[in-house]
Parts: structure tokens; sequence; C-alpha cells
């Protein structure tokens, strides 16, 4: 058991779209990342993709629907099976909880399945 500090952790790095885990949590890694442009539509089959903005905000793009701001202090959980892109004109530092080995895109190519750096 130790504390995490988050803001400690998002110093570590300066890397956009590139998710880093800094704890454990039953079989989900908790990470922290950074956005600054947009992310490729893709979806998770089997897991919902959970987002809480800790700075500056998002835009979430739901196929079929209209986009949705998330601002510092909002959570989004997008349902699995669901065709999204996060997004952000400005970086965006959020914390992401998803199970262990999932991959980013969610297509399954083993590239993006390979585990995530901790930090």
């Amino acid at each position: 058991m130790s504390r995490v500090n988050l803001v400690e952790k998002l110093a570590l790095f300066s890397s956009h779209w590139d998710p880093k885990v800094i704890a454990d949590y039953n079989d989900n890694d908790v990470m922290v990342v950074k956005f600054q442009g947009e992310y490729p539509y893709h979806f998770h089959a089997d897991t919902d993709d959970f987002f809480l903005v800790l700075e500056g905000e998002m835009v979430m793009d739901i196929e079929g629907e209209p986009s949705e701001t998330v601002r510092a202090g909002e959570l989004y959980i997008v349902p699995k099976g669901v065709t999204h892109r996060p997004r952000a004109e400005n970086e965006c530092k959020v914390l992401l909880i998803e199970p262990k080995g999932e991959p980013n895109s969610g297509s399954g190519d083993p590239a993006t399945a390979a585990p995530k750096p901790r930090i």
C-alpha cells in the first residue's frame, strides 16, 4: 500500500496517447495519460472505457452521436462495443482504468496489447 501523487506521476513524461500505469486495482490498470490531437475511432468489445479528466478538457466523439466536452473533474464512461474517439485541442491530463492487457485501440492488435509501462 502506498500513496500515488498524480501531479508527480504526470510530470515524469511529456508524450501524448502513451498511458502509464501508476497502480493496480483488482485486475485493472490505473493509468495516467496526456491527450493532445485526436485518437483514432475504435471500440472495446468486452469492456467499458473509463476516462476521468484531471486537467484541461477533452472531447469525446461517439459514432452517430453529438460530441461531448468533458472538463476537469468530470468523468466519461464509454459502454463496451461503442465506437468512440477521444480528442483534445490543447493538452489534457486524464486518469484511465481498464482491465490489464486491454489494447488502447480495442483492436486486439498485439502491438497495442503490450503491457503498458509503469511509472
